[in-house]
């Protein structure tokens, strides 16, 4: 058991939040309402599996870096608890489950699971040579709408785009916001982010940019699919905390910087899908 409460904190299970609730809200949209246990419980076990791999494979891809900065050498493998081999065959684990998932779906889904396996595990190394792994970040959680889209209409429509970009969007915003608090070490290893590259100040006015760009998403999101009013109210929810989470960091002070990133981000996604799910049961 012991071990088993280390891996799930070496992958942050918890973090599960974030994606997984787009991946439903693709789904409801994409059937017009409930889509269907089989739906969900095979879409549940491909996140489950697509999100273990990716978070395996960061931890096994990002052990030397981890085990140099203060603040991620109490990690797992810096630490010796848990081994690479172990996280690696983890992450292959996940990328089979996800496969058997996809294979459960739909034709398409089966066809595009590699290519989004290829995201899941690779997006890891794009901080070693471009500060935009931000938005590679942010594309590669989007995978949760798309795929959650795909799982029901075997096809890509307008609306899943939309939602794809806002979860990008959203995702690197508050990524450009975590991403400050390593800008000293990140230049000293000669990691790639928009912190080290530009400076804290104009990372913290592009997330800002970026969560701007995810309401006027959502709002476009919920004119095409005639959502009700509670989605509005909803909406209206996620601006506020928008609001509130950019609050809560500055240039010169970056104290409450977990409190932006988990708390804050954890309710917008919660509060996204029940704005959906009541917007569609009007």
């Amino acid at each position: 058991m012991s071990t088993l409460r280390h891996v799930l904190e070496a992958i942050k299970f918890e973090h599960t939040v974030f994606a997984l609730p787009f991946a439903y809200i693709a789904m409801m949209l994409a059937a017009g309402g409930w889509p269907g246990w089989r739906t969900v419980a095979w879409v549940t076990l491909a996140m489950a599996g697509g999100r273990t791999c990716a978070m395996a494979a960061n931890r096994v891809i990002d052990r030397a870096v981890d085990a140099r900065n203060p603040r991620t050498a109490s990690r797992h493998l810096p630490r010796g608890i848990l081994t690479a081999w172990q996280l690696g065959m983890l992450a292959v684990a996940g990328a089979l489950t996800m496969m058997l998932a996809a294979w459960m779906l739909n034709p398409l889904c089966l066809a595009l699971a590699p290519l989004a396996l290829l995201f899941l595990a690779g997006y890891s190394y794009t901080k070693y040579f471009t500060w935009t792994s931000h938005w590679v970040l942010g594309f590669t959680d989007g995978i949760a709408a798309g795929g959650g889209w795909i799982a029901v209409a075997s096809r890509f429509d307008p609306p899943a785009l939309v939602l794809w970009f806002a979860v990008t969007v959203w995702i690197a915003g508050f990524d450009l916001i975590y991403a400050c608090q390593d800008v000293d070490f990140d230049r000293a290893h000669g990691l790639s982010s928009v912190p080290a590259r530009f400076g804290v100040p104009i990372a913290l006015g592009l997330a800002r940019l970026n969560h701007v760009l995810t309401a006027a998403a959502l709002a476009a999101l919920g004119v095409m699919a005639g959502l009700g009013p509670l989605y509005w109210v909803g909406w209206l929810a996620v601006v506020g905390l928008f609001v509130y989470e950019h609050s809560l960091v500055s240039p010169r002070d970056l104290s409450r910087l977990d409190v932006a990133f988990f708390n804050v981000n954890g309710y917008i996604a919660v509060i996204t899908l029940a704005a959906v799910v009541t917007g569609l049961w009007r």
